[in-house]
């Protein structure tokens, strides 16, 4: 928040701007930004800028305790569907391999009454650690009590609004990039490419905490945007995307028309299933920009490389996720605290997403990050 803070006054007092982010999910926070004009724009061009630069070289641990061995590890995913939890678990699977762990998965499929019962199977198969990919720590409590009873470490991929331990639950520790940089990078990116001139409607799931905080960041962005206008913020359940999501985008099309120019997301699925409308209402994809505040699906890249709509995604380094929290679930079974590494943000565009994604349609930064935990395990 500081970086941030600091990043967005250092133009002077002429273009700083304090925002009070209100909402019942949000009691007391707020951000800066400022407002717009060529000095907002000319910082704000810049942030952008550095959020789309190459992964820098490895920053996070270098040491740790060596492979514990013959472990069992329970995977509990909010719903495999989803292209960003599909490419955590694909990277925690190859982690697990390198270190000679067996794992079982339990898919949730986005669907309420499921999660508890994964968690409860998830529990019966004896697991020497669980992990959660996708989902609410807090609102899976009481499913996660049993295992803290247990003394079964618990991390997380995106189970709270920050990375990190969670605070009242037994989540040692929230894999992440920082969600409301996440957030102000997306919305600024947007400003950026309509020179200060976007018509936004924000999509968000108010199932998630984090989504909720992700969209009420980017909202307090877009207001404080002089020459922006923030249309509505719609609340579509993910799992519910497919249903509702096209007769939304044309509802939208019929209300806004011409004025909706920029649509912001927590997460690239949403436009799965508002692409397919745009095109058939005949909309020109230069005519409406997508960003999404999250994960960085293959479908995401595929739309940013052709041009169809999308302009952008913050991109979580989901392989180097999966690895991370095998390196945490480590640390914790050999009695040593987690790492509390948070990657930097990153932004996908049209300008790096060859080198970002090439063929695998991925992003997976060039830092030598799986070198490292080999080393920290001594695995070769």
């Amino acid at each position: 928040m500081k970086g941030w803070l600091s990043a967005l006054r250092g133009a002077g007092a002429v273009i700083a701007l304090a925002v009070a982010v209100q909402g019942a999910s949000m009691a007391s926070a707020s951000t800066a930004a400022p407002r717009a004009g060529h000095a907002f724009l000319t910082e704000a061009k810049r942030i952008v800028d550095a959020a789309a630069r190459p992964a820098a070289p490895w920053s996070g641990p270098n040491s740790g305790p060596r492979a514990q061995p013959d472990r069992h590890i329970a995977v509990v995913a909010e719903d495999l569907r989803n292209g960003g939890i599909l490419g955590v678990v694909d990277g925690l699977l190859q982690a697990a391999s390198v270190i000679g762990w067996s794992v079982k998965v339990f898919d949730a499929g986005g669907a309420p009454d499921l999660r508890f019962k994964m968690l409860s199977n998830a529990l019966a198969s004896r697991p020497d650690g669980l992990i959660l990919v996708g989902g609410d720590a807090h609102a899976l409590l009481p499913g996660l009590r049993p295992f803290e009873q247990r003394r079964i470490p618990i991390v997380g991929w995106h189970v709270a609004a920050k990375a990190g331990p969670v605070a009242g639950t037994p989540v040692a520790m929230n894999v992440s990039t920082d969600p409301l940089e996440v957030a102000r990078v997306t919305a600024l990116a947007a400003i950026v490419q309509s020179g200060g001139r976007a018509g936004v409607v924000i999509f968000t799931d108010s199932n998630f905490q984090v989504a909720q905080d992700k969209a009420n960041e980017m909202a307090a962005v877009v207001r404080a945007c002089e020459g922006c206008a923030l249309l509505g913020i719609r609340d579509i359940a993910i799992s519910r995307c497919e249903a509702l999501m096209p007769d939304e985008t044309r509802a939208l099309l019929a209300r806004y028309g011409k004025r909706w120019t920029y649509a912001l997301t927590i997460n690239d699925i949403y436009f799965d299933y508002a692409v397919p409308v745009l095109t058939e209402a005949g909309v020109p994809a230069a005519a409406m920009g997508m960003l999404s505040a999250g994960d960085g699906s293959e479908s995401a890249f595929l739309r940013i490389r052709n041009g169809t709509f999308q302009t952008a995604t913050v991109a979580e380094p989901l392989n180097l996720h999966g690895w991370q929290m095998i390196d945490e679930m480590n640390r914790l079974i050999a009695g040593e605290p987690v790492t509390g590494y948070v990657f930097p943000v990153h932004l996908v565009t049209a300008a790096n997403v060859e080198a970002d994604g090439g063929d695998r349609l991925l992003y997976d930064p060039a830092n030598g990050y799986r070198d490292v935990y080999r080393r920290i395990w001594e695995r070769p």
